[in-house]
């Protein structure tokens, strides 16, 4: 029997959007929601999955919930992230590990600033697959002029992307096709994400790459523990620890106490080399025909979280992997205005401003 793969979303969108109701729209037909639940809802889905007492009580979605869903060929684990500007370092925490990105756009208000504030911050963040859903289309009477207009808004996010129009409320184009809007000839929502190749595969065929976690001393060896990053490492691979760049073999690979022929991306495995090497946890171990970049300056995105503004010249913590330093972060380059996509002048960065500034540390980092 095939494994099934796994694809994970970060949904998001500004409140009211509908991204309850969406989520909770496919927990329903995809037959991943139980009984109880349902008639516990009724008509309204969103109660299947705004579960915290707060948001009930202010009508909008706070921390990053995970949900769990799967059809018949994948699983899926969606990060609902919360819709408002003050919860803005919430969303990052979901975007950070996501493959896709599905932002919700309700078509009586088009696109706002935080549309383009989370489409623009999940892109940042490595989503390679952005899905605008134009949700609530039956409140505009399955318009085809409505939802072309708000694509046409969004065209001025960085990248490409599909726009779909649907209604999580009667389940149009969701899950199947709906007659409702024959205008519209693409596929449902879940044809789209069934559609999406799973970020393992890129993961997977990219440089070997493993930040040491930790050093395994024992019987007079020592064995280098840490999750593989990306490609894949076996006994014989020439590598180089980084940032060093000092070469080894490697002369075995182990998970757990099982040793095996070789550890692959997203698997926790121990290596030992066949000579004796300064590796310690902060180091990489790499390719050797493919190694890393090193540096100790270098320019950086930043989306500021802080309470109290960015004060340029400061030394902040920073942490990389299993790599920590102490980095000045210069006065930055410009600020990113969400709305218009263009590069401001800043001199500083207030709470939930991204902007582009240089990062110098006290020593260099893979």
């Amino acid at each position: 029997m095939t494994e099934k793969s796994l694809l994970r979303i970060v949904m998001c969108g500004s409140v009211d959007d509908g991204k309850s109701s969406l989520l909770g729209r496919l927990l329903l037909e995809t037959g991943s929601a139980f009984e109880d639940e349902i008639e516990a809802v009724g008509d309204d889905l969103s109660l299947l999955v705004d579960g915290l007492e707060a948001e009930r009580a202010q009508g909008i979605t706070i921390d990053v919930a995970y949900r769990f869903f799967a059809t018949a060929t994948r699983k899926y684990i969606v990060a609902d992230a919360p819709g408002h500007e003050q919860y803005t370092r919430n969303l990052v925490t979901g975007a950070s590990n996501a493959d896709a990105a599905l932002v919700l756009v309700d078509a009586t208000r088009g696109v706002l600033t935080q549309t383009r504030r989370h489409a623009f911050l999940a892109r940042l963040l490595g989503a390679r697959h952005l899905i605008l859903a134009v949700n609530k289309m039956d409140l505009v009477g399955h318009d085809q002029g409505a939802f072309e207009a708000i694509r046409s808004a969004f065209g001025g996010v960085e990248g490409s992307f599909t726009a779909i129009p649907l209604s999580a409320v009667t389940g149009a184009n969701v899950t199947r096709r709906s007659d409702a809007m024959p205008w519209y000839d693409g596929p449902s929502l879940i044809e789209l994400l069934e559609a999406v190749p799973p970020q393992d595969e890129a993961v997977a065929e990219a440089p070997f790459r493993m930040p040491v976690q930790w050093v395994i001393r024992g019987d007079g060896t020592r064995c280098f523990a840490g999750m593989v990053a990306s490609g894949h490492v076996a006994a014989g691979d020439e590598v180089r620890v980084m940032p060093a760049g000092t070469p080894a073999t490697v002369d075995r690979v182990a998970v757990g106490d099982v040793t095996q022929y070789f550890g692959l991306a997203g698997q926790s495995v121990a290596i030992s080399l066949r000579s004796q090497v300064d590796c310690s946890r902060g180091d990489v171990l790499a390719a050797a025909e493919s190694p890393p970049e090193v540096a100790d300056q270098f320019e950086a995105a930043i989306v500021w979280m802080g309470d109290e503004d960015l004060v340029p010249g400061r030394q902040y913590g920073l942490k990389l992997a299993t790599q920590y330093a102490l980095a000045t972060v210069q006065p930055p380059k410009h600020e990113i205005d969400v709305d218009t996509m263009e590069h401001v002048a800043a001199r500083t960065l207030a709470k939930n401003g991204i902007g582009i500034a240089d990062l110098w540390t006290d020593r260099p980092l893979v």
